[in-house]
């Protein structure tokens, strides 16, 4: 069965397989004999010769701007074997068939690994790694990477959960001795074994001819959503918080500046999100300021 990284992805492939299924139908009809009454086949908006449907007609299908050669490029075609249908495949990231979001970089960049990683850090020339951890239900995570840390350089993210420092189990740990065991750690190698944010979730969302997804937020809180746009078909909620764009962190920015990402953002955008109450507790003592100012704010490498 095919994963899909948005609903619009999952209709367009549907629309492009029920045309080739059409296509090699017509194709392989038997010959009519001279004389003989034949009826014509519904071909109005069909596909000619090419398993490649024409969009012209899809133009404004669920509010995006397809074009042909666009989803052209996105899709490639398996080889079609007797009493076989073509199939559209992409290889990207999951295995997921993007017709609409094609080579996207910024479900990469936003992307939330399963399993685990380890990850050597050094500190800086002031001894810090550019760190700060928070103790959630016994569990031990990153609240804060500062910008051009070794933290921010060595790829941890807001919501990391940290599993091990130097072989030490975080589990139960508080937050006082999982900074002294950073702290006390040499300074050239610090081992650390971590899950990608597990109380995180993306979904991606394509704008629609006017430049929008449908969602409406404040303060970096989604607050309501627009009834049938991108953003309430892919499954959007309120009372979550903004954490990337792209996988761009955009925690403790202003709401102009959330804006100007969102704006300059290509039509397919994948958002990081976290529920209202673990959000909150997870930045619970760090002033907005704080979080502006020191927080790495940089679009991550892929």
């Amino acid at each position: 069965m095919s994963l899909y990284p948005s609903l619009e992805d999952l209709k367009v492939d549907k629309v492009i397989k029920a045309q080739a299924q059409y296509a090699q139908t017509a194709a392989s009809m038997p010959a009519i004999a001279e004389g003989t009454y034949q009826p014509q086949l519904a071909t109005a908006g069909m596909p000619g010769s090419s398993l490649y449907p024409d969009l012209g007609e899809l133009g404004d299908y669920m509010g995006l701007a397809l074009n042909s050669e666009e989803v052209q490029k996105n899709l490639a075609l398996l080889p079609v074997a007797d009493n076989q249908v073509a199939v559209s495949s992409l290889s990207c990231v999951g295995g997921m068939v993007r017709p609409v979001t094609g080579a996207d970089v910024g479900i990469r960049r936003a992307e939330i690994r399963p399993g685990l990683r380890e990850i050597i850090l050094c500190k800086d020339q002031d001894g810090k790694v550019g760190l700060r951890l928070r103790s959630i239900d016994n569990g031990v995570f990153v609240q804060l990477v500062q910008a051009n840390s070794p933290a921010a350089l060595a790829g941890l993210r807001f919501g990391d959960q940290v599993l091990q420092i130097n072989g030490q189990n975080c589990a139960g740990l508080s937050v006082d001795k999982a900074h002294k065991a950073l702290k006390v750690a040499a300074e050239t190698r610090i081992e650390l074994v971590v899950r990608d944010r597990p109380y995180q979730r993306t979904v991606t969302m394509h704008k629609d001819s006017s430049g929008h997804v449908g969602f409406i937020y404040k303060s970096g809180k989604i607050t309501s959503l627009v009834k049938d746009a991108s953003a309430a078909r892919n499954g959007l909620l309120t009372d979550h918080f903004i954490c990337e764009i792209n996988g761009q962190n955009v925690i403790g920015l202003k709401d102009s500046q959330i804006k100007d990402i969102l704006t300059t953002s290509p039509a397919a955008m994948t958002i990081t999100i976290m529920p209202k109450f673990i959000y909150e507790h997870m930045v619970k003592r760090m002033s907005t300021g704080l979080l502006r100012s020191a927080m790495d704010h940089s679009v991550p490498e892929v």
